[in-house]
This record gives structure tokens, C-alpha cells and sequence, in this order.
């Protein structure tokens, strides 16, 4: 790999890729030199990704005051909440405590931390994406050949999500401004700082990591310690005082107490954090060379021991496959643990009754709960499933398929072996969760998992139409990512807006038999099973007569 020299990237005046040219003016700075070109241009590639995510977190959490109004529509119920959480340990786990009773206290309170994450999620993956990624695929040296300062794509990632985060914060603050004009600064501008905080902790673990899928998961690993971290501290206290939570990022984002108070000293938290972690990313990125890294990926052995499509297939997935098992296993505990705490928080709130049962069945409440929890896992597994198929997206695009197809290997036996992984990967995830669903709650083992196996054929039918759009075109595959998301924002927020049912029932979940509780009922689990079969079928049959794709 060719090393570039510190003060400037190459000697050429211009040099290019995908047509765009990369020229700079004399007096500008080397080592930055070309980033405003690098920033259009990871914005143009990300004009579907960014918005996307955006508009997502940012109608999630300006939607919040409107269901939570129809829940909690006194100051007496308000105020009840906030007495409920002093006694409820689980409930703080997940949610956190509740620092002021007015709607936008408790929007703050249901919310903040989960618009957090997210905020994170989507930052780690547009500077990995803009760093690490381009340089495991080699554009960044074709790139590097040019007038391009050494730090100018890692200050183009960075600033891209910046973008990202400071449009969410817009929207945040624009959305909630009714509720109280500085309290939804403070939120907007939160989450917008825990969104750059996991920003610059990607961009330093990108320059540790030669892999773009392990600086993707390292950084979501740390995201994920963060809200433990926040979930134990807040498990042990009433008042979001203990250490761990201080710890975590997310736990700022609570202590910043929006709506409730607001202390503005916190941001100065963010601030510390994304200057120090950005001063240690830039110097990491001033000591290598481009595509290498610090941590180097330890070298295979020099015989191959991978003798099918399928091992393959699996040595490439495994690591998230375990992944996924942990988190849904956890989940499902943390899930199980507040089923009793949410079913005292319901009480005689009919609107809250009627919200969980319309998620989860007209059962009883602790059932329907049940179903509710049961629900969401699946429709996260569905974000599992579209990840796993789209691994043959990344393989084709980044030109890796073509010498394995080049052998003895047709199209459907490489294809078959991701996709066992990722429907076989679905099904073991959602067992896992349902294990830990009913340890958490602590009986009914038989009937939870019964429960997360009927969710299956939604899962597989989302799965399905995936394999299908990356069977008609690779440029069109990541389309799969915008309808597993429409599935998840529909099945969260949708009964509590209200949504008619000719609406939720756009969602393949919105047709499965509500368990446990509920009546079995095998004829949707069947069609959508024939559904799901068909898409697969038909996606196999596309990617068998189409050229693959060049990069």
C-alpha cells in the first residue's frame, strides 16, 4: 500500500473518482487540503442515508408529545408517572428516571436516551463509512494521489456528521418547541452531542482497525456499554446521580435534564469529549499510512481450511451473529425484568391499556405486554435479516464475489450460504431473545418462545423482499434498510398515533396472531411463509440472470 507523505497526498493537480474532480488552490492548507470537495461529495453519496435517519429519529421523538399527551392527558397522571418511577427500579433501567411531570418532562423521559443511541448509531456509520470503508476498498488512495491533505477525508467524515447531527438537533428543537422552548434546545442539542461524541469515537477506532465491519462494531460495542453503564446507574438511584451514569455519554444526555430545569453545563461534557477524542483521531491519523492501521488483522492460515460457500458465508458472519445473540439475549431480559414494574406503571390508565393491547392483543394485560415485547424483538430481528442479505451487496459491490464465483462456485450456492446465515441467523436470535424474555420475567418459557417463533415468517417476508431488490439491482438493494425501518417506526409509534388499521397493517407483523395470550392463528404464519418463499425465490432467479456489478 502506498504510504502518503505528511505534508501532502500526492503531486498531481487533480485526480478523480466516479467523475469528480479533486483540485485545490495554492494557498490552502496541505494538510486539509480538499476537504470541502470530500465533504460534497460524502454528502451526495449519503443523500439517501443521512436524511433517512434523520427524519426517523426526528419523527420519533416530535411525535412522542402527541401519544404520550393521549396517555397522560392530566397534570394528576403526569405526576403519577413520576412518583411510579421512584419505586421502580426496572423502569429507570430502561427508560430512566423522570426529572419533570409536564409532557415535555416525560417526552425527555420516554425518549432521550433512545434518540440518543440512535444519533449514535447513525454517526459511527457515516465516519466509518467516509474513512475506513474507503480505504479497505481503495478509493482513498486513488484519491490520496491527488492534492488531498492527509487529514482532509477524516475532517469530511467528521463534519458530515456533523451535518447529520446538527439537522436532527434542528428538527428536534423545532418539533418539541411548543413543550418549552429550552428544553428542546437542550434535547436537540443533546442528542446532537451524543451523536459527535460516538462520531469522533468512531473516527479514532477507524484508525485502530484495518477492517471497516470490526470499526463498526467496536464503536457500536462501546455505544452499547454506554447504555448499560447508564441503565445500571440508573437502576440504582432515583435521581440520575450515580457515577455509572456519568459515565455514559447517554447519561449526559439525561442529566442535561430537559424541560425539567435544564443544566447547560452539561453540554460542556460533549464538548470536552468530542475535542479530546477528535484531537487523538486526527494525531492517530497523522502516524499511518493509508489503508494501514494499528491493530493489524492477524494473518489466515497458509492452507485454506474453507471448503464450501457456506463456511464462508459463515466465517464472514459469525462475529455478528454472536453479536446479535448477546444483544437480543439481554434484551429480552431487560424486557422480562419491567413486565411486572409496567403492568403495576399501567394501573387504571385505559389509555395505556388500550395502546398495549392494541399492540399486543386483547388479553390480559400482562400478556398483551408480553406480546408487545415479543413484537419488538421481531421487528429489530428484521433489521438483522436485511443486514445478513445485504452482505452479498457489500461482497459484490466491493468486488470480492467475482474470484469466488471465478471457481467452481455458481450464484445460488454463494448466494444460499448468506442467506441460511440470515434467515437461520433470525430464527436463532429471536430463541435467544425469548429466552431471555422469560428468564427476565421468570415463567412461561414454553409459551414466550412459541411466541418469538411465529414472528418468523414477517421476518423472513422482510428478508425476502431484500434478497429481491438485490437480485433485480445492486444499486437498489439498500432500499431494504428504508422498509425495515418504516416496519419498526410503524410498530412503535403507530398505535400510539393512532393509526388506522388498513395503515398498520402494511406491516407483515400487523397480521401475525398476538402471543402469548392471544388465539393461534396459522393462516397468516402460513401465507406470509408462501410470501416469503416467493420474494426469496424471485430475488435468486433475478441475481442468476443479471451481470454483477463492477463496484
Amino acid at each position: 500500500m502506498t504510504a502518503v507523505a505528511p505534508g501532502t497526498s500526492g503531486t498531481s493537480g487533480t485526480s478523480g473518482t466516479s467523475g469528480t474532480r479533486f483540485g485545490v488552490r495554492a494557498g490552502g492548507s496541505r494538510q486539509l487540503a480538499g476537504t470541502w470537495t470530500l465533504l460534497r461529495l460524502a454528502l451526495r453519496r449519503d443523500r439517501v442515508m443521512i436524511p433517512l435517519w434523520v427524519a426517523v429519529i426526528g419523527l420519533m421523538v416530535v411525535s412522542m408529545p402527541g401519544s404520550l399527551e393521549s396517555v397522560y392527558s392530566t397534570a394528576a397522571e403526569r405526576a403519577d408517572v413520576a412518583r411510579q418511577m421512584l419505586t421502580n427500579s426496572s423502569l429507570r433501567a430502561m427508560y430512566g428516571p423522570v426529572f419533570g411531570d409536564s409532557l415535555g418532562g416525560l417526552v425527555a423521559w420516554r425518549i432521550g436516551a433512545y434518540a440518543g443511541v440512535f444519533a449514535g448509531i447513525m454517526s459511527l456509520l457515516v465516519v466509518v463509512r467516509h474513512t475506513r470503508d474507503e480505504e479497505e476498498s481503495g478509493r482513498q488512495e486513488m484519491v490520496s494521489a491527488g492534492m488531498v491533505g492527509r487529514r482532509a477525508p477524516l475532517t469530511a467524515a467528521l463534519l458530515a456528521a456533523l451535518v447529520a447531527n446538527a439537522a436532527l438537533a434542528l428538527i428536534i428543537t423545532g418539533g418539541l418547541a411548543g413543550q418549552g422552548s429550552s428544553g428542546a434546545l437542550a434535547l436537540g442539542l443533546g442528542t446532537a452531542g451524543v451523536g459527535m461524541v460516538f462520531a469522533t469515537m468512531a473516527a479514532i477506532v477507524a484508525q485502530l482497525t484495518e477492517s471497516a465491519r470490526l470499526a463498526k462494531g467496536l464503536t457500536g460495542g462501546l455505544l452499547g456499554a454506554a447504555f448499560v453503564l447508564r441503565a445500571a446507574g440508573d437502576s440504582s438511584v432515583t435521581d440520575g446521580s450515580s457515577v455509572l451514569t456519568w459515565l455514559s455519554p447517554v447519561g449526559w444526555l439525561e442529566n442535561l435534564r430537559s424541560f425539567a430545569g435544564e443544566r447547560w453545563w452539561v453540554l460542556l461534557l460533549f464538548v470536552a469529549a468530542v475535542a479530546l477524542q477528535g484531537v487523538i483521531a486526527y494525531d492517530l491519523a497523522g502516524r499511518r499510512d493509508v489503508g494501514m492501521s494499528f491493530l493489524p488483522t492477524r494473518p489466515g492460515p497458509a492452507d485454506g481450511r474453507l471448503g464450501t460457500a457456506w463456511s464462508l458465508a459463515w466465517r464472514l458472519q459469525r462475529g455478528s451473529v454472536l453479536g446479535w445473540s448477546l444483544g437480543f439475549l439481554a434484551a429480552g431480559a431487560a424486557f422480562g425484568g419491567i413486565t411486572t414494574g409496567a403492568t403495576d406503571l399501567v394501573g387504571d390508565n385505559e389509555r395505556t391499556r388500550e395502546i398495549i393491547e392494541r399492540m399486543g392483543g386483547q388479553s390480559g394485560i400482562t400478556d398483551a405486554f408480553l406480546a408487545t415485547m415479543v413484537g419488538m424483538l421481531g421487528m429489530v430481528a428484521a433489521l438483522y435479516v436485511v443486514q445478513s442479505v445485504l452482505r452479498l451487496h457489500a461482497e459484490e459491490t466491493s468486488q470480492r464475489a467475482e474470484p469466488v464465483l471465478a471457481n467452481a462456485v455458481g450464484r445460488l450456492r454463494w448466494a444460499s450460504g448468506h442467506l441460511l446465515i440470515a434467515f437461520g441467523g433470525a430464527t436463532l436470535i429471536m430463541l435467544v431473545g425469548g429466552l431471555g424474555l422469560a428468564l427476565g420475567y421468570g415463567q412461561d418459557l414454553p409459551a414466550v418462545l412459541g411466541a418469538c417463533l411465529v414472528q418468523l415468517p414477517a421476518i423472513w417476508t422482510i428478508g425476502g423482499l431484500a434478497v429481491l431488490l438485490h437480485g433485480v439491482s445492486p444499486q437498489v438493494a439498500p432500499a431494504a434498510w428504508g422498509v425495515a425501518g418504516a416496519v419498526l417506526l410503524l410498530g412503535w409509534i403507530g398505535p400510539a398515533l393512532e393509526l388506522p388499521d388498513s395503515v398498520l397493517d402494511l406491516s407483515p407483523f400487523g397480521h401475525l396472531p398476538k402471543l402469548p395470550g392471544g388465539d393461534m392463528t396459522w393462516t397468516p404464519v402460513l401465507v406470509l411463509t408462501v410470501i416469503a418463499v416467493a420474494l426469496v425465490g424471485a430475488g435468486l432467479a433475478a441475481l442468476r440472470r443479471r451481470d454483477l456489478t463492477t463496484g
